[in-house]
């Protein structure tokens, strides 16, 4: 649970003050509307008479479907602690990162992850700062399971976290605007920018737990997007020659090393099974 620094506790306790709750109720609340980027909460606590959820200017529901007097209590004070995040934030936000998720009939399940700015009111994560400092304090953070995000739109970079290891992939052209992962035979990590749906797998590597990439292990093919898109060619970081696409061994790299480097990235979710398959069988049919 985040832990509140000292301008967070005394918020809360003005707000107790203020509505006539609990401060336990209060940072209850202000961890859940944070956690809905300001915009939505999810809770469950006792003086709001259980598991409720609020959302600014929508609809805000409680268990006690008909005490009117606790959903005004509800709405009025989540509506002043979004207002609080929203002057404590230290940055703005990077795009619109929205919470939701996605059940289908099928065994594939989809959820997006969240992205917001540093917040004053609570204390930093001790593990925070995992990425390379070099890249400095980024414009938006995100987790989704098991995978952290840190984004840094000023320099075009993204820095992904997934068990032990730290990726940063040089985001090119693209404004990433959000995060998602699909779940079925494989997982899949997808990003959205202002060109659509991205795959997390066709951005070029350029540091792996702290080691720079002469050569990006993953640059996209020149035909990665259509004509309608403003990317052409591979960025500046690789060979200006380099238009293999992941399938494809690298120079001096023999299928059997390559099918290895294709397992890895299916290990760590940046490809699906389905897309693993296909490269195999590819890469297969030359031996």
């Amino acid at each position: 649970m985040p832990q509140l620094s000292p301008a967070g506790q005394q918020l809360v306790q003005n707000l107790a003050q203020r509505h006539g709750v609990s401060t336990d109720a209060v940072t209850h609340m202000l961890i859940a509307v944070s956690n809905g980027n300001g915009t939505m909460a999810q809770f469950s606590h006792p003086d709001f008479g259980g598991a409720g959820q609020w959302m600014q200017g929508g609809m805000t529901m409680v268990s006690d479907l008909f005490n009117y007097q606790l959903k005004s209590r509800v709405d009025n004070l989540c509506s002043d602690i979004a207002n609080q995040l929203a002057n404590q934030q230290r940055a703005p936000f990077s795009g619109s990162f929205q919470s939701q998720s996605q059940n289908g009939a099928s065994s594939q399940t989809q959820a997006a992850g969240s992205m917001g700015s540093v917040n004053s009111l609570f204390l930093p994560d001790p593990d925070s700062n995992w990425w390379p400092s070099h890249l400095g304090s980024p414009n938006a953070l995100g987790s989704q399971n098991n995978v952290r995000y840190a984004y840094f739109a000023n320099i075009n970079r993204l820095a992904v976290k997934t068990g032990g290891d730290v990726w940063v992939y040089d985001t090119l052209n693209h404004q990433i605007g959000g995060f998602s992962q699909q779940q079925g035979g494989g997982s899949s990590i997808t990003l959205t920018s202002q060109f659509g749906t991205v795959s997390l797998s066709s951005l070029p590597v350029v540091i792996r737990n702290g080691v720079t990439q002469t050569q990006p292990a993953l640059a996209p093919a020149n035909d990665s997007w259509n004509s309608s898109n403003s990317y052409s060619g591979a960025p500046a970081s690789a060979p200006a020659t380099n238009t293999d696409r992941p399938s494809t061994p690298r120079q001096g790299e023999s299928v059997i090393d390559t099918l290895d480097r294709l397992g890895g990235l299916l290990e760590k979710g940046y490809i699906n099974a389905d897309e693993f398959a296909s490269k195999k069988a590819d890469l297969l049919s030359r031996l």
